[in-house]
């Protein structure tokens, strides 16, 4: 059965719980940081780290969270060449503006998060569990999203140059406001909602992954 637009459900995203004053705190591996501010300089190991209700800036050539827990975190135009997240935990994070080179989301479980006015080169959730994710005004070079299973996820008005879905599983996936240059596997695009637009400039990968041969 096709699913109507009217079943279509948005993301369900509220902005992180932030206390109006902040104490100033450096990273650290294996660190319980709250109602924090985390000046970013040089490479920055929070690995295995719980941050709760802090706000991240500045510039970072690496910035290692892998296996961290984040929630009710903010990013702030932080400039990041490797943002490493792999197994880690977050709830309630927003990252606006900046740019990040590579944003590594591999095997992370996430619940509502949000991307405003990011450039990020490459962006990878390969194995990745993410229920409520809004992506908005951002520009990613390359969206690789290997065996990941995302539920209520949209974009608006966001540019990437290449698509990999293969292996995704998706359910209340809304595509409508991605302006992609290339979609690397229809096949796995099941679940997904796309324009009119975009499924007639996607025709012929369409045609040819089931057999069919178009000319004129």
């Amino acid at each position: 059965m096709v699913r109507r637009s009217e079943d279509l459900r948005p993301p369900l995203v509220t902005a992180p719980d932030l206390p109006p004053h902040l104490e100033q705190a450096d990273p650290r591996r294996s660190t319980d940081l709250h109602a924090s501010r985390i000046e970013l300089s040089g490479d920055a190991e929070l690995s295995h780290s719980t941050l709760e209700q802090c706000v991240l800036t500045g510039s970072s050539g690496a910035l290692e969270l892998r296996g961290a827990t984040l929630m009710d975190v903010e990013l702030q135009n932080v400039q990041v060449t490797t943002l490493a997240a792999r197994d880690a935990n977050l709830r309630r994070v927003r990252l606006t503006g900046g740019r990040i080179g590579t944003l590594d989301l591999t095997d992370t479980r996430i619940h509502e998060l949000e991307l405003q006015g990011v450039r990020i080169d490459y962006l990878t959730l390969g194995g990745a569990k993410a229920t409520d994710v809004l992506v908005e005004h951002c520009q990613i070079t390359t969206l690789d999203l290997p065996g990941s299973t995302l539920t209520r996820i949209a974009f608006t008005d966001t540019r990437c140059d290449e698509v990999d879905p293969h292996g995704l599983r998706a359910e209340h996936v809304d595509l409508r406001g991605l302006d992609a240059l290339a979609f690397l596997d229809v096949n796995s695009l099941r679940g997904t909602t796309l324009t009119v637009a975009q499924v007639e400039q996607l025709a012929p990968v369409f045609a040819a992954s089931a057999g069919i041969s178009v000319r004129d």
